[in-house]
């Protein structure tokens, strides 16, 4: 063999040596990394469902308690010995009638002496101008005879006005919640006598943040619904114009008709509606508390990707709450919520398709869960 047939065979021979060194170094990775393509992402599972907005009635809501519209102790304005009564406690009265009566004992005597005297006085004025007017008598005098009548006349008043407070009247209309006297009983001035109510209207009180009074208005219908169970509707009648001190609210006061007369002094809640809002009902167990404190829900966007909504809570019901700060038509996560983080990648699985596996997941993740962003 001469040289050049040695040279062509030296030739093939590197080149055959240069193809298989690439196929060893340069392709080595290839199917192991055509494997991993070729391999699924690992993705959690979570249950979800897909809910829809609706219009949500809104109501500012704050805890008070009721009042009558007059609140009336009557006390006695004179002394004396009761010696009829007439109304009892419970019944009904009307302003102006007779509560009960004392004994007059010897008011008519003074009222007597009181009238003669005034007539007496009323004389000798009348005879001092006389002579005043014929020369036999000085102004001083004159003066001191009219100055004479008016003293008798203030003290025939003055008994009238007491032979008057004998007879003890209602000084409005309402019911005798409580009468606090028989008959034989001696009353001396101020002594109380019977507390009558007025409770149409019923009157709820209501303390209003000052963080939310600007949302109340004058005129303004209002639910009241009372520790009793019974609910009436009024208005706003009354808005404080200044603020507790300390405790920073306003007190609100809302009438409301109560033809029934249910009873005053319970505790009640007052709710004043206010804009209706789009809303979102879900349940209480789906809701998540992040790291930062908000209160949120997770769901899957589009790609399937975890996002986390803060949300704010505008009604609650027995059966769960209506929020607001969600997408439109979002996939709530149900199930799992708190295993998987904000921009994590799953696996939904719509709560139709849930397993018993699942069920019994979403029982242990009854409670409010947390996670990080």
């Amino acid at each position: 063999m001469n040289l050049k047939s040695y040279l062509i065979a030296a030739s093939i021979a590197l080149v055959l040596g240069l193809w298989m060194l690439s196929g060893l170094f340069d392709g080595s990775d290839a199917p192991a990394q055509e494997a991993a393509e070729s391999e699924p992402e690992a993705r959690m599972d979570v249950r979800v469902t897909t809910l829809s907005s609706e219009s949500v009635d809104r109501f500012l809501e704050s805890q008070g308690d009721t009042q009558a519209e007059r609140d009336v102790r009557v006390r006695a304005e004179t002394e004396g010995r009761v010696i009829e009564v007439l109304a009892e406690e419970g019944d009904t009265v009307d302003a102006g009638d007779l509560i009960l009566r004392l004994d007059l004992a010897d008011r008519e005597a003074q009222l007597a002496e009181a009238k003669a005297r005034v007539a007496q006085r009323t004389a000798d004025f009348q005879a001092a101008r006389r002579l005043q007017g014929e020369g036999f008598q000085s102004e001083i005098a004159v003066n001191e005879a009219e100055a004479a009548l008016e003293t008798a006349r203030a003290q025939l008043s003055s008994i009238e006005e007491d032979i008057a407070n004998t007879r003890i009247t209602a000084p409005v209309s309402g019911v005798v919640e409580r009468r606090s006297v028989d008959e034989g009983d001696y009353l001396a001035v101020g002594d109380e006598v019977a507390r009558l109510l007025d409770a149409d209207p019923m009157i709820a009180v209501a303390d209003i943040a000052q963080q939310d009074i600007g949302k109340v208005r004058l005129g303004t219908e209002a639910e009241i619904e009372l520790a009793t169970g019974d609910t009436l509707t009024g208005q706003v009648r009354y808005i404080s114009g200044a603020a507790e001190s300390g405790a920073r609210t306003f007190r609100v006061e809302v009438a409301a008709p109560n033809p029934d007369g249910l009873p005053v002094g319970v505790s009640a809640t007052v709710r004043i509606p206010q804009p209706s809002v789009e809303a979102v009902f879900l349940s209480p167990a789906w809701l998540s508390l992040e790291e930062s404190g908000e209160v949120g829900v997770k769901v899957v966007n589009a790609d399937d990707a975890v996002v986390f909504h803060a949300v704010d809570i505008v009604r609650a019901d027995r059966d769960g709450v209506y929020v607001t700060g969600l997408p439109d038509a979002p996939r709530v996560i149900t199930v799992g919520q708190g295993f998987v983080r904000n921009g994590e990648r799953v696996n939904a699985v719509p709560r139709d398709e849930a397993t018993p596996e699942t069920d019994a997941e979403a029982a242990r993740q009854a409670p409010m869960t947390s996670g990080g962003n």
